[in-house]
């Protein structure tokens, strides 16, 4: 089991629902709705400094996933990213992702709950933050 999250540019904000449909065009290959932008390639290239994508790291390390926590390669283009990581380390990568892409001020999509978050929703990022699985 994963744990996926998006980052993208768009020319407009999205509704949570327009955001999970952009989401599904995405992972049909269909990049029609997101903007190339160089914030996408500079979260990248920042994000693989801190933990490669699982086919660019040796074998023996496999199985760290503090090194790596990605499951399978990343789905991207100059306008997103899709992220997929093991479920032990969601909270971490959530909260790492989050903030990366308020630093590029790029929008987050979480499909397990929906939600889309954009960086001036800086009051909203600590209160959606917490993992969808979590109640307390």
């Amino acid at each position: 089991m994963s744990y996926d999250l998006a980052v993208w540019h768009t020319e407009r904000r999205l509704s949570d629902h327009d955001a999970g449909a952009l989401y599904i065009q995405l992972c049909d290959s269909n990049v029609d709705g997101v903007s190339d932008h160089p914030a996408i390639q500079a979260f990248y290239d920042e994000l693989v400094v801190l933990h490669p994508e699982i086919d660019d790291i040796p074998e023996d390390r496999i199985d760290d996933h503090d090194y790596c926590p990605w499951s399978i390669a990343f789905d991207r283009s100059p306008g997103h990213i899709i992220m997929s990581c093991v479920w032990p380390k969601a909270e971490y990568c959530c909260s790492l992702i989050l903030g990366m892409a308020q630093k590029y001020g790029l929008a987050t999509f979480d499909p397990q709950s929906g939600k889309i978050v954009y960086p001036d929703d800086a009051c909203d990022v600590n209160v959606r933050r917490k993992p969808w699985w979590k109640i307390w």
